[in-house]
């Protein structure tokens, strides 16, 4: 298995080598440089790195001053902040005028440490996806991210990346390049197609290689473009394997599991199972216990499958 590094591992690097090249990539945080990762760039390039501090709609709409005179701003704080606390400067100062601006969303979902239902985002898909200009992508691993975050800073418009916290393998292949509203294959299969995106991408592929054990072939499509969403993937699969189950560290209410069914009712009409969190606030706990208490874990995606398939 390779090094297990976590997707905001990447963040300061890649960063840094993108300022490097960009004289006019400017970042912005509040407060939580140290948790992002990304204080390789405040030392290279102090002068382009703005501590605004926790006040996250101000970094919004300093950041979106700084667009409009032609930098390239990439704005760091908690997935929850980005989306909840900051929602009418993210729509109004950012996306209406559709401004060259990247939001870094640290720590998606439930999985915040012991920060507990405060700092867990459970709605910031459903949020960003609804608003209009707004691109929505979450990698799988650190490759990956490293490759969105490059990705992001020649896309010409607003972007919300929503960054894992914990240390996952390397989950897409070495010659995988991130391609916006397309959605690679990471496992073949005919029975039934698993969707997934972020940090639920090691245990889906982990359930689907236990389901091929009891005979079950499971697809497993790493979704990480969420917005604009791979349709033609989904109604591939639809058409294919009949049954779709989506698996989201997010509510079940606007997530994945929504932006999937959407394009299955319209599209390719088949039954489609939800994972998430069941429209209830977390708790605090480590993530570990999140994901227990939450049923999402490998053996609970498994067990969800096959009774999805008995029905």
């Amino acid at each position: 298995m390779s090094k297990r590094l976590a997707p905001r591992d990447v963040l300061g690097k890649t960063l840094t080598e993108l300022g490097e090249s960009n004289p006019n990539i400017v970042v912005l945080d509040a407060d939580f440089w140290p948790a992002s990762k990304i204080a390789a760039f405040s030392e290279r390039f102090p002068e382009r790195f703005i501590q605004v501090g926790i006040a996250e709609q101000n970094m919004m709409g300093v950041a979106a001053g700084l667009s409009t005179v032609g930098f390239t701003c990439f704005a760091s704080t908690l997935c929850v902040f980005c989306s909840r606390r900051a929602c009418d400067q993210v729509t109004v100062s950012i996306a209406l005028s559709r401004l060259n601006l990247k939001f870094l969303g640290l720590y998606a979902g439930l999985f915040v440490g012991k920060n507990g239902a405060s700092h867990q985002a459970l709605e910031d898909i459903a949020i960003m996806r609804a608003i209009a200009n707004m691109a929505v992508v979450q990698p799988a691993d650190a490759r990956e991210t490293e490759q969105v975050v490059r990705f992001a800073a020649q896309y010409d418009g607003p972007m919300y990346l929503r960054i894992g916290r914990d240390p996952r393998p390397q989950l897409v292949p070495d010659d995988y390049k991130f391609q916006l509203g397309k959605a690679p294959t990471l496992r073949e299969g005919k029975d039934v197609t698993l969707i997934t995106c972020g940090d639920m991408v090691e245990d889906t592929l982990k359930a689907a290689s236990a389901l091929a054990e009891k005979g079950i072939q499971a697809r497993v499509i790493n979704m990480s473009s969420i917005k604009p969403i791979d349709e033609e993937a989904i109604v591939k699969a639809a058409s294919e394997t009949g049954k779709i189950v989506t698996v989201d560290n997010h509510n079940i209410f606007g997530g994945l599991g929504s932006a999937v069914a959407e394009v299955v009712s319209e599209k390719m009409p088949v039954k489609v199972k939800r994972i998430g969190v069941r429209d209830v606030f977390g708790k605090s706990g480590t993530n570990q216990e999140m994901q227990k208490k939450f049923g999402l874990r490998a053996e609970d995606i498994e067990n969800e499958v096959i009774s999805f398939l008995e029905s």
